[in-house]
């Protein structure tokens, strides 16, 4: 059975940094392009970085310069370092995980900014 899972959301004062992990099972991660996405409310779900089977690497303007996201393929996960927090980044975090027309979720992990 296919799943993501997330880890790593929390509360954190603005300036600061978190570490988002999300561990795939169920499916051949080395293939799949992975992504984190983002949810604030009453907002759309927002790509935030993504990165292909091939090791490249895209992100939002927003975050350009503060987030970076990487893959470990040997474990079957993806990280993202995200540093230079700001109010607006707070949001559910969910992975993504794309090949072909196959597309899964996870289920999502809550990051606040807030002093």
């Amino acid at each position: 059975q296919e799943q993501l899972v997330e880890s790593g959301g929390g509360l954190v004062q603005p300036g600061g940094s978190l570490r988002l992990s999300c561990a795939a099972s169920g499916i051949t991660f080395s293939i799949y392009d992975m992504g984190w996405y983002r949810q604030a409310p009453g907002k759309q779900r927002e790509l935030v970085a993504r990165i292909t089977s091939g090791g490249n690497t895209n992100y939002a303007d927003s975050v350009k310069g503060r987030f970076t996201i990487s893959r470990d393929n040997a474990k079957n996960t993806v990280n993202l370092e995200m540093s230079g927090l700001k109010p607006e980044d707070t949001a559910v975090y969910y992975c993504n995980a794309n090949f072909r027309i196959l597309n899964y979720w996870g289920q999502g992990t809550q990051v606040t900014v807030s002093s």
